[in-house]
């Protein structure tokens, strides 16, 4: 097997759910084995979704987020995925109260359509590899819903979206 990029190079940003599906959908083209490594520019401010690899039905994604940073309740609707806390910890939250905390080595397994948020904790900016399984790859896997049932842009003012602000020499690696 050839590589024709570095196993060190740093996956772009997705800036936009859009950006996330065309970033997976290209790589789901492959039909061979994809090699990338773990690398990301960490955040004073704000999440970053940078995605590392993806075929028809699972999808690796390298999540960050400053310190406080952090997402409403919601559910995917065409997706199970598993978290992977590699730095910092969070704390998860369920629709009923519910509460746990998470740190380095720590994952958590989110079936479709349960519903779940989680908040950064101060001090380390919170760096977690997210994979995802899709349920059905013939509709859109990104799919979100609101505790209300309603869709949900992840990338939205109401999901807590902010301006990403990178550290100018922090990396997780």
């Amino acid at each position: 097997m050839q590589s024709t990029t570095s196993t060190r190079d740093v996956a772009p940003i997705a800036n936009s759910a859009k950006e996330w599906r065309e970033a997976m959908a290209k790589m789901a083209e492959r039909k061979t084995p994809s090699f990338f490594h773990i690398r990301a520019q960490l955040p004073l401010q704000g999440r970053t979704n940078q995605v590392l690899g993806a075929s028809t039905y699972m999808n690796v994604v390298l999540k960050t987020y400053a310190s406080g940073g952090e997402n409403e309740i919601h559910a995917h609707t065409n997706e199970d995925h598993v978290f992977v806390v590699l730095q910092g910890g969070a704390t998860f939250f369920g629709p009923r109260g519910e509460e746990r905390s998470v740190a380095k080595n720590d994952c958590v397994l989110v079936p479709a359509g349960a519903l779940y948020s989680f908040h950064a904790n101060e001090g380390k900016p919170l760096v977690m590899l997210r994979v995802g399984a899709a349920i059905d790859p013939s509709t859109d896997i990104l799919a979100r819903i609101d505790e209300h049932g309603k869709p949900f842009d992840g990338y939205s003012e109401k999901n807590k979206e902010v301006s990403v602000v990178l550290h100018e020499n922090a990396w997780f690696e």
